[in-house]
Protein backbone atom coordinates (compact mmCIF):
# COMPACT_ATOMS: atom_id res chain seq x y z
CA UNK A 1 0.00 0.00 0.00
CA UNK A 2 2.56 2.08 0.43
CA UNK A 3 3.72 2.21 -3.14
CA UNK A 4 0.24 4.13 -3.79
CA UNK A 5 1.44 7.33 -1.79
CA UNK A 6 4.98 7.07 -3.27
CA UNK A 7 3.19 7.05 -6.74
CA UNK A 8 1.06 10.41 -5.79
CA UNK A 9 3.90 11.97 -3.90
CA UNK A 10 6.00 11.56 -6.59
CA UNK A 11 3.89 13.13 -9.54
CA UNK A 12 3.36 17.04 -9.83
CA UNK A 13 1.95 19.06 -12.46
CA UNK A 14 4.76 19.22 -14.86
CA UNK A 15 5.54 22.63 -16.11
CA UNK A 16 8.64 21.72 -18.42
CA UNK A 17 8.27 18.18 -20.01
CA UNK A 18 11.82 16.88 -21.92
CA UNK A 19 10.60 17.00 -25.70
CA UNK A 20 13.44 14.26 -26.43
CA UNK A 21 11.91 11.59 -24.02
CA UNK A 22 8.78 9.86 -25.39
CA UNK A 23 6.63 7.36 -24.16
CA UNK A 24 7.28 3.71 -25.55
CA UNK A 25 4.48 1.24 -27.18
CA UNK A 26 4.31 -0.70 -23.87
CA UNK A 27 3.38 2.36 -21.81
CA UNK A 28 0.99 4.05 -24.16
CA UNK A 29 -0.77 1.16 -24.21
CA UNK A 30 -0.82 0.94 -20.28
CA UNK A 31 -2.18 4.29 -20.18
CA UNK A 32 -4.81 3.49 -23.26
CA UNK A 33 -6.28 0.46 -21.07
CA UNK A 34 -6.38 2.35 -17.81
CA UNK A 35 -8.57 4.83 -19.64
CA UNK A 36 -10.70 2.36 -21.37
CA UNK A 37 -11.19 0.92 -17.91
CA UNK A 38 -12.12 4.16 -16.65
CA UNK A 39 -15.71 3.80 -14.31
CA UNK A 40 -18.42 5.36 -15.66
CA UNK A 41 -21.82 6.46 -15.02
CA UNK A 42 -24.00 2.62 -15.87
CA UNK A 43 -21.01 2.20 -17.28
CA UNK A 44 -21.83 4.05 -20.79
CA UNK A 45 -18.26 5.87 -21.04
CA UNK A 46 -19.22 9.02 -23.04
CA UNK A 47 -16.21 9.91 -23.42
CA UNK A 48 -13.65 9.93 -26.36
CA UNK A 49 -9.57 10.24 -26.10
CA UNK A 50 -8.15 12.22 -28.82
CA UNK A 51 -4.66 11.95 -28.84
CA UNK A 52 -2.97 14.15 -31.23
CA UNK A 53 0.21 13.44 -33.09
CA UNK A 54 0.69 16.30 -35.41
CA UNK A 55 3.39 18.77 -34.55
CA UNK A 56 1.49 21.17 -36.83
CA UNK A 57 -1.47 20.90 -35.10
CA UNK A 58 -0.11 20.50 -31.36
CA UNK A 59 1.18 24.69 -32.59
CA UNK A 60 -2.52 25.55 -33.21
CA UNK A 61 -3.47 23.73 -30.12
CA UNK A 62 -0.73 25.08 -28.14
CA UNK A 63 -1.96 29.05 -29.24
CA UNK A 64 -5.47 28.06 -28.44
CA UNK A 65 -4.03 26.76 -24.95
CA UNK A 66 -2.46 30.47 -24.04
CA UNK A 67 1.16 29.15 -25.22
CA UNK A 68 1.74 26.78 -22.73
CA UNK A 69 4.94 25.17 -23.59
CA UNK A 70 3.83 21.92 -22.56
CA UNK A 71 1.03 20.87 -25.26
CA UNK A 72 4.10 20.84 -27.59
CA UNK A 73 7.51 19.67 -25.76
CA UNK A 74 5.76 16.14 -24.04
CA UNK A 75 5.94 12.99 -25.37
CA UNK A 76 2.31 12.64 -26.16
CA UNK A 77 -0.84 15.23 -26.31
CA UNK A 78 -4.04 13.52 -24.89
CA UNK A 79 -7.35 15.38 -24.99
CA UNK A 80 -10.41 13.96 -23.55
CA UNK A 81 -13.70 15.16 -24.87
CA UNK A 82 -16.95 14.06 -23.80
CA UNK A 83 -20.48 13.59 -25.86
CA UNK A 84 -22.77 16.72 -25.82
CA UNK A 85 -25.63 14.58 -25.26
CA UNK A 86 -26.69 10.69 -25.23
CA UNK A 87 -29.69 8.91 -27.44
CA UNK A 88 -31.66 6.08 -28.04
CA UNK A 89 -28.93 4.86 -30.25
CA UNK A 90 -26.07 5.23 -28.04
CA UNK A 91 -28.17 3.71 -25.48
CA UNK A 92 -29.00 0.50 -27.61
CA UNK A 93 -25.19 0.64 -28.82
CA UNK A 94 -24.38 0.50 -25.29
CA UNK A 95 -26.97 -2.84 -23.75
CA UNK A 96 -26.04 -4.69 -27.19
CA UNK A 97 -22.28 -4.44 -26.11
CA UNK A 98 -22.68 -5.33 -22.52
CA UNK A 99 -25.21 -8.42 -24.03
CA UNK A 100 -22.64 -9.64 -26.02
CA UNK A 101 -19.68 -9.50 -23.42
CA UNK A 102 -21.91 -10.84 -20.94
CA UNK A 103 -24.13 -13.69 -22.57
CA UNK A 104 -26.66 -11.64 -21.26
CA UNK A 105 -30.22 -13.50 -21.64
CA UNK A 106 -32.88 -11.12 -23.82
CA UNK A 107 -35.30 -10.48 -21.36
CA UNK A 108 -32.38 -8.85 -18.55
CA UNK A 109 -30.97 -7.10 -21.16
CA UNK A 110 -34.41 -5.66 -22.20
CA UNK A 111 -35.03 -4.48 -19.13
CA UNK A 112 -31.34 -3.25 -18.70
CA UNK A 113 -32.44 -1.03 -21.56
CA UNK A 114 -35.64 0.37 -20.64
CA UNK A 115 -33.78 1.45 -17.18
CA UNK A 116 -31.74 3.20 -19.21
CA UNK A 117 -33.53 5.22 -21.35
CA UNK A 118 -35.74 6.07 -18.59
CA UNK A 119 -33.24 7.08 -16.21
CA UNK A 120 -31.33 9.10 -19.58
CA UNK A 121 -33.43 10.08 -22.12
CA UNK A 122 -35.74 11.62 -19.55
CA UNK A 123 -32.97 14.24 -18.49
CA UNK A 124 -32.95 17.78 -19.86
CA UNK A 125 -30.19 17.91 -22.13
CA UNK A 126 -28.80 20.73 -20.11
CA UNK A 127 -28.34 17.96 -17.38
CA UNK A 128 -27.12 15.41 -19.97
CA UNK A 129 -24.12 18.04 -21.10
CA UNK A 130 -22.41 18.53 -17.56
CA UNK A 131 -23.44 15.29 -16.51
CA UNK A 132 -20.94 13.92 -19.09
CA UNK A 133 -18.24 16.35 -18.19
CA UNK A 134 -18.13 14.65 -14.80
CA UNK A 135 -17.46 11.49 -16.01
CA UNK A 136 -14.51 13.17 -17.63
CA UNK A 137 -13.03 13.95 -14.49
CA UNK A 138 -13.30 10.46 -13.20
CA UNK A 139 -11.15 9.31 -16.41
CA UNK A 140 -8.84 12.24 -15.39
CA UNK A 141 -8.05 10.65 -11.80
CA UNK A 142 -7.43 7.08 -13.33
CA UNK A 143 -5.13 8.81 -16.05
CA UNK A 144 -3.12 10.82 -13.51
CA UNK A 145 -2.12 7.95 -10.87
CA UNK A 146 -1.99 5.28 -13.57
CA UNK A 147 0.66 7.24 -15.19
CA UNK A 148 2.20 8.23 -11.44
CA UNK A 149 2.46 4.09 -11.38
CA UNK A 150 4.53 4.14 -14.70
CA UNK A 151 6.97 6.54 -13.96
CA UNK A 152 5.30 8.86 -16.86
CA UNK A 153 4.25 12.80 -15.88
CA UNK A 154 1.17 14.02 -17.10
CA UNK A 155 -0.12 17.50 -16.68
CA UNK A 156 -3.59 18.17 -16.39
CA UNK A 157 -5.25 21.28 -18.38
CA UNK A 158 -8.57 23.51 -17.72
CA UNK A 159 -6.37 26.50 -19.79
CA UNK A 160 -7.53 26.59 -22.95
CA UNK A 161 -10.22 27.85 -25.10
CA UNK A 162 -12.51 25.26 -25.57
CA UNK A 163 -14.75 26.79 -28.04
CA UNK A 164 -11.70 27.26 -30.99
CA UNK A 165 -10.40 23.78 -30.11
CA UNK A 166 -13.66 22.57 -30.74
CA UNK A 167 -14.09 24.26 -33.98
CA UNK A 168 -10.15 23.09 -34.88
CA UNK A 169 -10.97 19.50 -34.61
CA UNK A 170 -14.55 19.97 -35.67
CA UNK A 171 -15.95 18.33 -32.49
CA UNK A 172 -19.50 19.83 -32.44
CA UNK A 173 -20.22 17.43 -35.88
CA UNK A 174 -19.20 14.50 -33.83
CA UNK A 175 -21.39 15.13 -30.79
CA UNK A 176 -17.98 16.27 -28.51
CA UNK A 177 -16.87 19.02 -26.60
CA UNK A 178 -13.32 18.85 -25.00
CA UNK A 179 -13.27 18.87 -21.49
CA UNK A 180 -9.60 18.20 -20.50
CA UNK A 181 -5.99 19.09 -22.13
CA UNK A 182 -3.47 16.18 -20.78
CA UNK A 183 0.13 16.60 -21.95
CA UNK A 184 2.10 13.25 -21.05
CA UNK A 185 5.65 12.87 -21.33
CA UNK A 186 8.66 12.66 -18.82
CA UNK A 187 9.77 15.67 -16.67
CA UNK A 188 12.94 17.96 -17.78
CA UNK A 189 15.58 18.31 -15.23
CA UNK A 190 15.69 21.58 -15.57
CA UNK A 191 12.00 21.88 -14.13
CA UNK A 192 12.44 23.00 -10.70
CA UNK A 193 9.16 22.77 -9.87
CA UNK A 194 9.96 19.24 -9.18
CA UNK A 195 11.97 20.03 -6.19
CA UNK A 196 8.97 21.35 -4.35
CA UNK A 197 7.07 20.18 -1.51
CA UNK A 198 3.73 19.06 -1.79
CA UNK A 199 1.04 21.83 -0.06
CA UNK A 200 -2.31 19.81 0.98
CA UNK A 201 -4.58 20.53 4.24
CA UNK A 202 -3.97 18.29 6.97
CA UNK A 203 -6.12 15.15 7.09
CA UNK A 204 -7.41 17.28 10.72
CA UNK A 205 -8.64 20.01 8.69
CA UNK A 206 -9.44 17.84 5.53
CA UNK A 207 -11.70 14.78 6.74
CA UNK A 208 -15.05 14.59 9.02
CA UNK A 209 -16.11 11.87 10.72
CA UNK A 210 -20.04 11.61 11.24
Amino acid sequence: MKQIIDDLNWRYATKQFDSTLKLTNEQLDVIKDSLRLTPSAYGIQPLKFIFVSSPALREQIKEIAFNQGQVVDASHLLIICSYTSIDESYIDAHVELVTETRNTPAERAAGFSEFLKKNILSMADSDVEPWNVRQAYIALGQLLHTCASIRVDATPMEGFNAKKLDELLGLADQNLKSVLLCPIGFRSSEDNYQHLAKVRKSKETLFQTL
